[in-house]
C-alpha cells in the first residue's frame, strides 16, 4: 500500500519457547549430538525426536568410533530426560514430566553408501564430500545491531524474555511453553513502527480470573509490561508507541501446553530457526545433525558469508545461496544477491567470496570450529543472531579481507 509518506508494507515473523514441543524435540536432537560428539568428534549422528503425551522416541542413523561414545549413546534417554527436566517439565500436572514418561529408542547406524561420499579418501571424491544434496541460504541485513530481520529479531528476545521471566521467577506463573509474533511497519524497506505483538503463553491457574474463566486483565498487563516493554526498550526504543496492538493469550487462557496439549517434532520450526520469513529456504533442518551435514554446516557458513558483507558495508541486504552434490565436495552453485544494495557489482561480491570463504565441507567445518558440543544452545531462540562463543558464524571478522578484494 502506497501513501504520501513513502510505499508502506507490514511484514510478520514469530517464534517459540524452550518448552514449546518442536522445540523440545529440538533441543533433545542436539543434546544427543553433542553428548556424542564431545566424546566422539568424528561421529555421524541424524537424530530425531517425537515427543507427545508421556512419550519420547528418538530415532535416526548414528554411527560413533570409540567406547566412550558408544557409552554416550547407550545413554541417550537420560539425555533427553535431563533436557526435559532442564526446560521445565518438572511437575506431573503439567501433564508431561521427565520422571515418568516413557523414552524409546531406535538408531542404527548410518549407511555405507552415505558414509564412503562422506569420509575422505573413500568416495569417488576423494576429499571429504557433502552430507546430502541440496541447497542453503544466508541472510543478513542492516536493520537491527545483530543484521537481523527485526520482526524475527524481535520475536525470538521475547520467546528469550519469556524463558527468563520463567527461570528466574519473575513472573510465576508462567509455565515452558508460548510463542510470540511481531508485526512490523516498514515504509520504503525501513522498519517505522512496531504494529503488532503476539504473545501466547502457557500458564497454571494463578492467571485465571476466577469469574471468567479466562486469562486476567492483571496477567495481560504483566506480560506487557514485564515481558514485552523490556525487549522493546532494550532492542528498538524508538519505535515504542502506544499504538501498538497487543493479542496476549487471544483464546483467553492456555493451561494445557507443551507435549501434552501437541505433539513435537525435530525439524519442524525451520523458518523460525532462521530468518521468519524475510530470507529464502532450502528445506533441509539443522537439529540432530553433525557437521558433516551441509543442511546445517552450509547454512552457518551462508549466514557467515551474509553477515560479513553487510558488516562491510558493501551491501544493506544480502542473500547467499549455497548448493552441494552428496559425496561432493565443491558446492555446485554460489549466488550472492543483494536486493539491489550493494555498493560494488554483485559478481565482484561473489568472486571476493569464492576467494575468501572455504566452501567445502572439511573447510567450512575447520572454520567455524563445528566439532564442539555446541548444538544444544542453538535449538532454541534462533540460530542465528545470537551471541555466545559457540555461535561462530555470527563473527564479522572477514570484513576487511571483503572490502580489500571488492576495491572499497
Amino acid at each position: 500500500m502506497a501513501s504520501k509518506g513513502g510505499n508502506k508494507h507490514l511484514f510478520t515473523s514469530e517464534s517459540v519457547t524452550k518448552g514449546h514441543p518442536d522445540k523440545l524435540a529440538d533441543q533433545i536432537s542436539d543434546a544427543v549430538l553433542d553428548s556424542l560428539i564431545a566424546c566422539d568428534p568424528g561421529a555421524r549422528v541424524a537424530c530425531e525426536t517425537l515427543v507427545t503425551t508421556g512419550l519420547v522416541v528418538i530415532a535416526g542413523e548414528v554411527t560413533v568410533h570409540n567406547p566412550k561414545a558408544e557409552r554416550a549413546l547407550l545413554n541417550v534417554e537420560e539425555t533427553a530426560r535431563r533436557v526435559i527436566r532442564s526446560i521445565g517439565y518438572d511437575d506431573p500436572a503439567i501433564g508431561f514430566d521427565y520422571r515418568s514418561c516413557s523414552v524409546l529408542r531406535s538408531l542404527h547406524s548410518q549407511s555405507p553408501d552415505i558414509s564412503q561420499g562422506v569420509t575422505r579418501g573413500t568416495g569417488t571424491d576423494k576429499a571429504q564430500g557433502a552430507g546430502d544434496q541440496g541447497l542453503m541460504f544466508g541472510f543478513a541485513c542492516d536493520e537491527t545491531k545483530a543484521l537481523m530481520p527485526m520482526p524475527i529479531h524481535l520475536a525470538h528476545r521475547l520467546t528469550e524474555r519469556l524463558s527468563t521471566a520463567r527461570e528466574e521467577g519473575i513472573i510465576k506463573w508462567l509455565r515452558p511453553d508460548g510463542k510470540s509474533q511481531v508485526t512490523v511497519e516498514y515504509v520504503d524497506n525501513v522498519p517505522t513502527r512496531i504494529h503488532t505483538v503476539v504473545i501466547s503463553t502457557q500458564h497454571t491457574e494463578a492467571a485465571i480470573e476466577p469469574r471468567t474463566g479466562n486469562m486476567s486483565k492483571k496477567a495481560r498487563e504483566a506480560i506487557i509490561r514485564k515481558i514485552i516493554k523490556p525487549v522493546m526498550m532494550a532492542e528498538c526504543p524508538g519505535l515504542w508507541d502506544k499504538r501498538i496492538k497487543y493479542h496476549i493469550n487471544p483464546t483467553g487462557r492456555f493451561l494445557v501446553g507443551g507435549p501434552y496439549g501437541d505433539t513435537g517434532l525435530t525439524g519442524r520450526k525451520i523458518i523460525v530457526d532462521t530468518y521468519g520469513g524475510r530470507g529464502a529456504h532450502g528445506g533441509g533442518a539443522f537439529s540432530g545433525k553433525d557437521p558433516s551435514k551441509v543442511d546445517r554446516t552450509a547454512s552457518y557458513m551462508a549466514r557467515y558469508v551474509a553477515k560479513n558483507i553487510v558488516a562491510a558495508k558493501l551491501a544493506g541486504v544480502c542473500e547467499v545461496q549455497l548448493s552441494y552434490a552428496i559425496g561432493v565436495a565443491k558446492p555446485t552453485s554460489i549466488l550472492v544477491d543483494c536486493e539491489g544494495t550493494a555498493v560494488v557489482p554483485e559478481k565482484r561480491i561473489a568472486r571476493a567470496v569464492m576467494d575468501l570463504f572455504p566452501l567445502t565441507p572439511r573447510e567450512m567445518i575447520r572454520k567455524l570450529n563445528l566439532l564442539r558440543p555446541i548444538y544444544q544452545e542453538t535449538a532454541h531462540d534462533g540460530h542465528f543472531g545470537r551471541r555466545g562463543r559457540g555461535f561462530t558464524w555470527e563473527k564479522t571478522d572477514m570484513t576487511a579481507a571483503l572490502r580489500k578484494a571488492c576495491k572499497v
